[in-house]
């Protein structure tokens, strides 16, 4: 499954992935409850990773440093993750268990960002733009409908946190 979804395949159905493992579909789905199991048991690994790289320390000192650093480490994480958000964002509709992943997805990096900023300035519009500017369906538009490369929707990703720090800066 993860190498047709990374050939571009977003919905492979049960057959395609056991043609591709060269196993019976029967096989597939003695491992696999349903679809929705091996669309899980692809982000676990995924997830672990991520986390990693979530708790990997950060250099700056100072929380406008933090999260300019988050645009670097989320573009990295983000890019990798692209195709599989991809395929569970095809698969959401139907599937209760990645609707509530991306959700708690989304939780996960909003709660990153918030711990990264000073109490003050959370729940605050700056906090809002800054959340939709690092969340993942942000790059996928850079990279998707605009079409951008990895470096440059990451340059575009820091001169907006850029400008939207020093508009922090002279409002506080």
């Amino acid at each position: 499954m993860l190498e047709l979804i990374l050939a571009g395949d977003y919905t492979p159905n049960a057959e395609q992935v056991a043609a591709r493992a060269n196993v019976s579909l029967r096989t597939v789905f003695r491992h696999f409850e349903d679809m929705d199991r091996l669309y899980r048991e692809i982000t676990s690994p995924l997830e672990a990773e991520l986390r990693q790289l979530a708790q990997k320390p950060f250099t700056a000192n100072h929380w406008k440093g933090r999260i300019l650093e988050l645009v670097d480490r989320r573009s990295q994480a983000f890019e990798k993750l692209a195709p599989y958000r991809r395929a569970a964002d095809a698969h959401r509709h139907r599937s209760r268990q990645l609707a509530e992943d991306g959700q708690r997805f989304a939780r996960v990096l909003r709660e990153i960002l918030s711990s990264n900023m000073p109490e003050a300035f959370r729940g605050s519009p700056l906090h809002e733009a800054l959340d939709l500017l690092l969340s993942i369906e942000t790059w996928l538009r850079l990279r998707g409908e605009q079409g951008l490369s990895p470096a440059a929707a990451r340059e575009v990703l820091e001169t907006a946190v850029r400008q939207l720090l020093e508009s922090a800066a002279t409002t506080a």
